[in-house]
């Protein structure tokens, strides 16, 4: 197993080191092919998360010099995840995302394109992080404020 090629894939997708190596197996050492693989599995793993309860989590704020102010609500299953170092940084990339759409609502941020990789939606962020964290997560609420409006 080529150990780069695992280290490559990993910070690409995010996933797990076992789950790119089976990944790499299955597809026979074709990254691509790997990745296309992790994507589906991702996909699968969203799917059976979805219906847990979301008890726990936090609330992000960010303001875009002192014009634009938001509040997010994130929810997790587990306080262990809420305080993750990761699942912070993902309620700041929501908290931004929210700062720059014209969305209304929750549902409509999800389906905006991710401002920083514009091959992404809000949607398939969230779904990374729940592959990532192994726990469902929702975006539960958030308001913006924009100075005179």
């Amino acid at each position: 197993m080529d150990m780069e090629k695992v280290k490559a894939l990993r910070e690409k997708t995010g996933a797990g080191v076992m789950d790119v190596k089976k990944a790499l197996d299955d597809a026979k050492g074709d990254e691509k092919e790997a990745e296309k693989l992790l994507a589906k599995r991702s996909v699968e793993i969203v799917a059976k998360k979805s219906e847990r309860a979301t008890s726990q989590g936090l609330i992000e704020s960010y303001v875009h010099l002192g014009k634009i102010g938001v509040l997010v609500e994130l929810n997790c299953e587990t306080d262990f995840v809420a305080r993750n170092d990761e699942f912070k940084a993902f309620a700041h990339e929501v908290a931004l995302q929210a700062a720059t759409t014209e969305a209304k609502d929750v549902q409509g941020l999800l389906k905006e394109i991710y401002f920083k990789d514009t091959t992404k939606t809000t949607q398939d962020l969230l779904n990374e992080a729940i592959a990532k964290t192994g726990e469902n997560i929702k975006v539960k609420r958030f308001i913006k404020f924009e100075l005179g409006q």
